[in-house]
């Protein structure tokens, strides 16, 4: 089974995993409900940073300090089982990620936060679990390491701006609850050094307003704008310049975003993928550059005469979004994203009854590009379909 395909028990009964405050927890049950925590145990990780041994001792270890953090002790159970959970899953991808050095014998897991929030994502989906609180988790498993480099960043980011942009997606009380856990669930030599660094960090979320919500911008268009880069004081309204309005859709395939633009926007012009393959006589996946060729000129058509459209596309990945973003920006659009799923049966009954030349197999293999809009991403984003109820950009 493919990794982006990692099954898990029923939702119900991952919300039986977090252990009473006075019982022991049950690490058997924990791989029982979640078969992949198994590989965690034959896992290495390089002694520098984890000298405590492998993945699955580090993980449970992690686990045991989550539940010590008087922070997660007072919250409300949703909000335990969020915790838990990224706690459980982040280091989940190690096993697929691992690489050890030939010449050094240091060990790294590159990319393991970003592949684990996609795993976490299909695994939590696959079991039903609603939409925000998966959401939650995944994005606490997507950026567990940056806390570790907000005082140290090689890019020279100013903490102030990763403290801002990440509470417009995370509860950073939360967050630190986790990458507290993460360093006191390990052995290494430096461990001390980051602990000081958290608890400075926490002072700094704290000071800017964002300790349990986001950070107060003047409105979207000023806080879009910082997060793309622009230098501005937050709570100092930036004009917006004239330009389209645009809904960009995202979602898998049979998710339904056709019905919705038919529903939602029914006299805007339509940027579609589908339509220029249509046009063009290619099948899915045939010269995909062309495809998006075709549809950028058409999209700039549009932007350069400010006229309102929709982009339907699947957009799954970051990288895929920010091709059509950075586009749509640089003529000063107004952006919605639309995010739409569904469970997967019906994703796959859908997909086999409709006329098109992507395959069930075809749309699994999809999975592992899958990362859901942040709230950063545009003016507005909007999440609907299947387990989720519509929500506007935060998850809780």
């Amino acid at each position: 089974m493919a990794p982006q395909m990692m099954e898990a028990a029923p939702y119900a009964v991952l919300r039986g995993l977090v252990p009473a405050p006075h019982q022991l927890l049950d690490w058997a049950a924990c791989c029982e409900a979640i078969g992949a925590l198994r590989a965690l145990d034959t896992t290495p990780q390089d002694p520098v940073h984890h000298a405590e041994g492998n993945v699955g001792t580090h993980t449970r270890w992690v686990l045991e300090c989550l539940r010590e953090d008087a922070y997660f002790q007072q919250a409300a159970s949703d909000r335990q089982w969020v915790m838990f959970m990224a706690a459980l899953l982040h280091d989940i991808a190690k096993p697929a990620t691992t690489v050890v050095d030939e010449a050094t014998g240091r060990i790294r897991q590159p990319g393991h936060s970003s592949r684990g929030a996609v795993d976490a994502r299909v695994l939590l989906w696959v079991a039903g679990c609603p939409w925000a609180l998966r959401e939650a988790v995944c994005r606490l498993i997507a950026v567990h390491q940056q806390p570790f480099f907000v005082w140290h960043s090689h890019q020279g980011v100013a903490p102030e701006y990763v403290v801002r942009k990440l509470s417009w997606g995370v509860c950073w009380a939360e967050l630190l609850a986790l990458v507290r856990a993460d360093m006191r669930g390990r052995i290494c030599q430096d461990q001390q050094r980051h602990l000081d660094d958290l608890q400075l960090l926490e002072e700094l979320v704290r000071e800017e307003g964002a300790w349990e919500r986001p950070r107060p911008f003047a409105d979207a268009h000023t806080a879009l704008r910082y997060f793309r880069g622009t230098n501005l004081y937050p709570m100092e309204p930036l004009y917006a310049s004239p330009g389209s309005t645009v809904t960009v859709m995202c979602g898998l395939p049979a998710a339904g975003k056709n019905h919705w633009v038919a529903r939602h926007r029914p006299h805007w012009a339509v940027v579609s993928f589908d339509d220029v393959r249509e046009a063009l006589g290619l099948a899915h996946g045939d010269n995909e550059g062309q495809v998006a060729h075709h549809a950028q000129e058409q999209a700039r058509a549009l932007l350069r005469a400010r006229q309102p459209f929709v982009w339907n596309a699947t957009h799954l990945s970051q990288s895929m979004r920010d091709k059509t973003l950075d586009l749509l920006y640089a003529y000063d659009a107004q952006v919605e994203i639309v995010h739409l799923e569904q469970p997967l049966p019906e994703l796959l009954r859908r997909n086999h009854r409709r006329d098109t030349t992507l395959t069930n197999a075809a749309l699994l293999r999809m999975l592992h590009r899958w990362e859901a809009p942040w709230p950063t991403e545009a003016h507005r984003v909007v999440y609907e379909g299947g387990n989720t109820a519509p929500a506007g950009n935060r998850v809780r």
